[in-house]
């Protein structure tokens, strides 16, 4: 695979290694991003692996709750105006409405809104508006108490992050510091047992090689990989994540205290792992000139 520029330069925005380095782990790898990343973090290149989560489209997530169950909505848009603008809004509010009654994005596409299904209702925004949108994910949530969240709000209900937390027992005050934790820190997973088995397998797996950079004997490296693997599930695991509201204590612990118990929860950010090809614009200046 040729080893282009633009590849260089999403390597290097993505890790913070110096030219040469991203050059040479994308030479290394054959061009695959997600295997250079790791090639880097490997030779202590890699400042941080941003593999995922780039923001690069535009929209809103809206969020609803009654009673037991709540859901959040993903429609995204081509520019962030058309989020601004209250005909999209008003639209993203009803689908979440019509969420509350199915439970997969599918369904929901299907449902039935006003006369018409979700699906034909945002075809007809998208030629009264003139810009391109589609619904992308829905997740929905259940417990004894479930409480929303929304980061960055543009109106009530709705913004940039949406977060669902389910509860047993605890107050909604809690369940609010709990969901805007998950919004800042971001989770993979409620706790170690619900990790990927796979992601905890390739993170081990990098961190053995970083430890064999070092020339330490094996045994070693395998006390240091117990430490190691220790930290990625205490920094990845809402539970044993420390708690941004009280740091001293994971927010395992903090509910807890407060005699309740986190069940499940939900995070979707707008625009999250896609990734928008962009032109700098002397690029976009000459292909315009060109015709």
């Amino acid at each position: 695979m040729a080893i282009t520029a633009a590849l260089v330069k999403q390597l290097r925005d993505s890790t913070g290694a110096g030219m040469m380095d991203a050059k040479k782990a994308l030479t290394e790898t054959d061009g695959d991003m997600d295997a250079a990343v790791d090639w880097l973090r490997t030779k202590g290149l890699a400042k941080a692996a941003k593999k995922s989560g780039r923001t690069a489209a535009e929209g809103l997530v809206a969020v609803v709750v009654e009673g037991g169950k709540g859901v959040a909505v993903e429609i995204n848009s081509e520019t962030d105006f058309v989020a601004k603008n209250s005909e999209f809004q008003e639209m993203v509010a009803g689908v979440a409405a019509v969420a509350l009654g199915v439970n997969d994005v599918d369904a929901l596409a299907a449902a039935d809104m006003g006369g018409k299904s979700v699906a034909d209702t945002i075809t007809a925004k998208i030629a009264t508006i003139g810009e391109n949108m589609s619904l992308r994910r829905m997740a929905a949530l259940e417990g004894d108490t479930v409480v929303s969240y929304v980061h960055n709000a543009a109106t009530a209900g709705m913004g940039k992050i949406g977060v669902l937390v389910a509860m047993k027992g605890g107050d909604e005050a809690l369940g609010k510091q709990v969901a805007m934790h998950i919004a800042a820190v971001n989770p993979a997973a409620l706790s170690e047992a619900d990790l990927d088995a796979s992601v905890v397998e390739k993170e081990k797996q990098v961190q053995m090689d970083i430890a064999r950079e070092s020339g330490k004997p094996e045994q070693v490296i395998e006390k240091m990989i117990v430490g190691r693997m220790k930290k990625f599930v205490a920094e990845s695991t809402l539970l044993n994540q420390q708690f941004v509201v009280n740091p001293d204590l994971t927010v395992g612990a903090a509910v807890s205290e407060a005699g309740a118990e986190v069940t499940g929860f939900v995070r979707l950010e707008v625009g999250e792992g896609i990734e928008v090809e962009k032109e700098d614009f002397a690029a976009e200046v000459a292909k315009a000139v060109q015709g």
